[in-house]
Order: structure tokens, then sequence, then C-alpha cells
């Protein structure tokens, strides 16, 4: 399924270990905590090795994106489950773009848009930001106020993000 506005689609992003799990290992485990939390997954993306954004002297990212039935949750209902998960993984949100075991990130609502609670939709940044963008593009995702693909905005980006795909399909490894 496209989005063509009727995915939600949630960014996991981490550089710090946690409980003997880091990396592509611990996004794994994120994604079976969503699924316990009644999440339902439709699709994963490649995990995504990342530098850090903006610029910083800290650990790469490794970053995925999940498309998933949010359950009939509001978008401010869903942030806060995932802040749930966040904390369950040692998440403490010290500094703006700081190192992080993990980060869940709504990006996007059935192609909702506007402010709801704490969140904007579709997030503010993403389509600046190539470690969102390259695992959306393998989701087909479409950005429901600009019109563009994923893909078309990942290439429109000045050069300078580095991002490489470092493994397949977040749910199946």
């Amino acid at each position: 399924m496209s989005n063509k506005f009727g995915g939600t689609f949630v960014g996991l992003g981490t550089n710090l270990p946690h409980g003997g799990l880091s990396g592509g290992a611990l996004l794994r485990e994120a994604v079976k905590r969503l699924d316990s939390a009644g999440f339902m997954l439709a699709r994963c993306s490649s995990i995504w090795e990342t530098a850090p954004w903006p610029p910083a002297d800290q650990a790469v990212f490794y970053n995925a994106v999940v498309e998933l039935d949010r359950a009939g949750r509001a978008p401010q209902s869903l942030f806060d489950q995932l802040c749930v998960i966040e904390r369950a993984f040692g998440r403490e949100r010290r500094e703006r773009w700081g190192p992080r075991t993990l980060d869940l990130d709504v990006l996007d609502v059935e192609g909702m848009v506007g402010v709801f609670g704490a969140i904007s939709l579709p997030h503010k940044r993403l389509h600046e930001r190539a470690f969102v963008l390259a695992p959306l593009a393998e989701l087909d995702w479409r950005h429901p106020v600009l019109g563009a693909s994923a893909a078309e905005l990942l290439g429109a980006l000045a050069p300078g993000q580095q991002v490489a795909r470092v493994a397949g399909d977040l749910a199946a490894l």
C-alpha cells in the first residue's frame, strides 16, 4: 500500500546502546515492541546508517521507517504511546538533536495536515532530511502537502547528508 494518504508512518532512530542491543538489533527490538503495543505493521524499510543531523560529534545513527495501522489512535495518543516505548528503551530527552537510545517520530498520519496536540503533521522537517527520506522512498511515500515523492525530495536535497543502506527489510531480519 502506498501512502496516497492512507498509512501512518513512524521514523525510528538510534545511536546509543540499550539493554545490550545497538544499531539494527535495537531497531528490530523496537519494531517488536510496536507490535506488542497493538500497532499492526504494514511495511518496514531497510535499515540505514546515517551521519548525525545536524552534523555533530557523536556516533552514527541507524534509521528506518515503518508503516503501521495506528489502531484508531488520534495523532496525540499515537505520539504519547510512542513516547512510552521510547522511555522503555531508556530514552531521555536532554538536548535537541542529541544522542539517543531510541527515537520514534510520527512522520505522517494518513495524510493529515495540521497541529495535533504536541505534533505537527506531516513532520515539519522530514522533507529536509535524507535519513528520513531514504527509508520513506522505499515505501513509496508521497508528501501530503508538497505532493512530491520521498525519492523526488531526496534527490532535491543539497549534497552533504550521508546515508547508506546497511540491511534489508527491518521486520524480516
